[in-house]
């Protein structure tokens, strides 16, 4: 007889991740499967924060908001490498909210969390701070606030890494094609990319398929979904540096939304979202051209040199699979997660997971695990609050001294490209780099800073099989590599020497 596993989880977005990285620490035998690329859809399309959600508020969310102010600080400890703080500039627009308004808003802000870490609000004065020189004269206060910032496909690859590491059956390019209830257990199909088939076993069902989680439950288990979706579209586009310094600005608009643009790696400027309702099949989500002047306008209304189409490098779009309220704009659903427990008496329990926000998998995993936990009485205590990820066992404020001790170790190295790396592995990159003495050790150079060395590394470590999963999801060099460099790197992973 097969294996029978304790949970097996449909999805390997954050939510999937961070489950099984939960429960493996908690003694359970975990299998996962995920369609595509792990972080190949929500996960990996976010503005890239931890955050509380400031205009949250506004829809009077004050449980999430405060669970995701507190979790912030537990995900800078726990990831120092990918996750960082970050200040936000909000420029004070007289026609829209007013400044006490906003400025209530940022003392519940700062002190609903427990902050401890993050510096709190202050006021500026734009004619004077460095804040405004890229923005147009009518603007003069603006109030400055802190959050953080994550790399958002690493946080799932990283939490399947160690999900992995603490016993997990990880599968990636691997469909689930189905899932019935026999004799106490479910029994889960599974398809691999090469079209071959197995049915594995386990006491508890997790469906945290995202987009398709109703999908899901419909096609894939065969019941009525148990609760609706409300899927909504976030589309960002990305601009050569519109600004100098390190801050990110928060800007209004007129319409009741909210636009970011935030420093990007390095040389870029990101900006987003929109929030529209989506219908279609979430594996084609793209940007419009109306989004994409949509973008352009909203923060155009606040700068002094305007953002065009024509400056947009690189656009990303991914559908967000929010819990259906009723909220009468896709702006104002709710951000919060629903767990929907299905466990009639005698059978294998369905745990379906709508909704949440990066800031907050870790608590949806807690939460997912305490509703299963009757079921699994062999369970043991949570305990990812104060676990780092890996690469992440360094002190939040010790990033400068990772990227100095790698350099010391690794002479050849250029200070940025040990700055990327200490940013993506933390202290695995001296891992990576084990053995390697000059550059000439790293491998064939495919473009930028990536080298053969680092792909196989990812191809080995990290699940990583096409050039998209490297240059897009475990990194974002896609930005600086040419097609055809992309298109050498893809045929190389397709047929890497032994």
């Amino acid at each position: 007889m097969s294996k029978i596993f304790d949970i097996a989880i449909v999805g390997g977005g954050v939510n999937g991740c961070g489950i099984a990285r939960d429960a493996a620490g908690r003694g359970l035998s975990v299998f996962l499967c995920e369609q595509q690329d792990l972080a190949g859809a929500t996960s990996s399309a976010s503005t890239k924060l931890i955050h509380g959600g400031l205009r949250y508020l506004e829809y009077y969310e004050f449980r999430l908001v405060r669970e995701a102010l507190i979790e912030r600080e537990v995900l800078l400890g726990m990831a120092p490498h990918i996750a960082w703080p970050m200040r936000f500039v909000l420029p004070h627009h007289k026609g829209l909210r007013p400044a006490w308004l906003i400025r209530l808003g940022l003392f519940l802000y700062d002190h609903l969390g427990g902050r401890k870490i993050l510096p709190g609000t202050r006021t500026l004065d734009l004619r004077s701070d460095a804040a405004g020189a890229p923005l147009i004269d009518d603007f003069v206060k603006a109030f400055e606030y802190s959050d953080c910032w994550v790399e958002d496909s690493r946080l799932v690859v990283l939490n399947a890494m160690d999900a992995a590491a603490r016993g997990t059956d990880i599968r990636t390019r691997t469909r689930c094609t189905g899932a019935r209830r026999i004799d106490g257990l479910w029994e889960v199909t599974v398809e691999g990319a090469d079209g071959s088939r197995e049915t594995i076993r386990a006491k508890a069902l997790v469906n945290a398929a995202g987009p398709w989680v109703s999908r899901f439950l419909t096609e894939g288990v065969g019941q009525n979904a148990a609760a609706r979706i409300r899927m909504v579209k976030g589309s960002h586009i990305v601009v050569p540096r519109l600004f100098d310094h390190d801050r990110a600005y928060i800007f209004q608009n007129s319409d009741g939304r909210i636009v970011f643009a935030i420093p990007y790696e390095r040389d870029f400027t990101l900006i987003g979202t929109t929030d529209q309702d989506f219908r279609d099949d979430p594996a084609h989500v793209a940007i419009t051209e109306e989004e994409t002047a949509y973008l352009c306008a909203a923060v155009s209304a606040y700068l002094k040199k305007p953002v065009t189409p024509e400056m947009v490098v690189w656009t990303y779009a991914g559908v967000r699979p929010l819990y259906d309220d009723g909220a009468s704009k896709a702006q104002a659903a709710t951000r919060d997660y629903v767990l929907k427990l299905d466990a009639p008496e005698g059978a294998a329990p369905l745990l379906n997971i709508f909704g949440g926000k990066i800031t907050t998998y870790r608590k949806l995993a807690e939460s997912a695990l305490a509703l299963l936990k009757p079921r699994l009485p062999g369970m043991g205590r949570p305990w990812t609050e104060g676990a780092t990820l890996p690469g992440g066992d360094f002190p939040v404020l010790g990033f400068a001294d990772q990227v100095a001790a790698l350099r010391a170790a690794h002479p050849y190295l250029a200070e940025t490209h040990a700055r990327r790396l200490v940013r993506a592995y933390g202290t695995k990159a001296a891992e990576l780099l084990d053995g390697v003495t000059d550059a000439a050790g790293l491998g064939i150079h495919f473009g930028a800073d990536l080298y053969a060395r680092e792909v196989a590394y990812l191809m080995d470590r990290e699940w990583a099989v096409s050039a998209a999963d490297v240059l897009w999801r475990r990194s974002k060099l896609g930005l600086r590599l040419t097609k055809e460099q992309a298109e050498a790197l893809d045929g190389w992973m397709r047929n890497r020497p032994s």
